[in-house]
């Protein structure tokens, strides 16, 4: 079974929304919410996808002939890829109804840790959702990454204590999720970096700030004690006019100078552009939208599947770019 094989197996099972596109652009989905589209027109998801295509790639293969690895190590452990699967939640309302934020969950943190790499699980207002999510990640040997959202600090200490149960290796907030709609009227929204500190003062593995978009925003999850941030717009879901992630990935990792690890998403379908975001100098990618895709057409052996193309990918455009391993992937590999 290949990707587009898997494609076609979600097809029939995707909700009225999603496609399942073969070109992954956001084009078709736009505004459709419910739906994996945004709350405005939809166009910054787009442009996300777009961006990585303006960069070039630069062949090299005078360089000597070894065999490329592509492992990463990040939070104490080693994985095979620089790829996280992204968080997604009510997919059954956002996708279809044959999987819900449990049954998703389930698969997703199973395949991923059984294909070598992590994935992030979502939150919700529904209580049940971040209990499960924990459930399911210690099962799995802490080998997930739990994302609460932005509630006050008593709500997060709930959410905290079950994701301490789980023995999850990294805690994430997706900061930016504080523009959903559904939030608007519950105990979540913005931070100020004492809030924020306060919170990962709190909480005692590595803290991920999710939803960074400028180098001001960087500094402050710096100087909340963060261990590392994504550079992501929510998928382009929560505010129009905003720039791809792609456009602001390099001037925030040379802001930061090391000092936090930077993750970026936003667009990112396959290896090259895996290549593309570590050359601009992220430490690794989260790539979300695809992954709905494959779980809903072959479960498991959908995650399966994508990591091995993304894998492939990786291994070839690092052949042909001069670079053995993720630390010798540099700036000057792309234009």
């Amino acid at each position: 079974m290949n990707y587009e094989d898997v494609l076609n197996l979600s097809r029939p099972l995707m909700g009225k929304v999603c496609k399942s596109c073969r070109i992954c652009d956001g084009k078709v989905c736009s505004n459709q919410i419910p739906g994996p589209g945004a709350k405005g027109s939809g166009t910054v998801a787009i442009e996300n996808y777009n961006a990585w295509k303006k960069y070039r790639l630069n062949m090299d293969t005078l360089v000597e002939n070894k065999k490329v690895d592509t492992t990463f190590e990040i939070f104490g452990q080693t994985f095979d890829l620089p790829v996280f699967a992204g968080p997604v939640g009510a997919v059954n309302n956002h996708y279809g109804d044959c999987f819900n934020d449990v049954s998703y969950n389930e698969i997703l943190i199973k395949g991923c840790k059984e294909n070598g790499i992590l994935g992030f699980t979502g939150d919700g207002i529904n209580p049940n959702i971040m209990v499960e999510s924990c459930r399911i990640i210690k099962e799995n040997k802490g080998m997930g990454i739990p994302t609460i959202k932005p509630w006050n600090q008593e709500e997060y200490m709930k959410k905290l204590q079950y994701a301490l149960d789980s023995n999850s290796i990294a805690i994430a907030m997706d900061i930016d999720a504080s523009g959903l709609p559904f939030l608007k009227n519950a105990n979540a929204g913005r931070k100020t970096v004492r809030e924020l500190k306060a919170i990962i003062d709190q909480t005692p593995v590595p803290f991920i700030v999710k939803g960074i978009m400028s180098v001001k925003g960087a500094l402050k999850a710096k100087e909340a004690g963060a261990y590392a941030i994504v550079v992501s717009n929510h998928g382009g879901r929560v505010l129009d006019g905003t720039p791809a992630t792609a456009e602001v990935l390099e001037e925030i990792v040379q802001a930061v100078n090391g000092t936090m690890k930077v993750l970026v998403d936003g667009g990112i379908r396959n290896g090259q552009d895996v290549f593309k975001a570590l050359a601009l100098g992220a430490d690794g990618v989260l790539i979300c939208r695809p992954f709905v895709n494959m779980i809903y057409g072959a479960r498991e052996e959908g995650i399966q599947v994508f990591v091995n193309r993304l894998k492939e990918e990786l291994i070839d455009t690092m052949e042909m770019c001069g670079a053995n391993c993720l630390k010798e992937i540099t700036r000057d590999m792309i234009r």
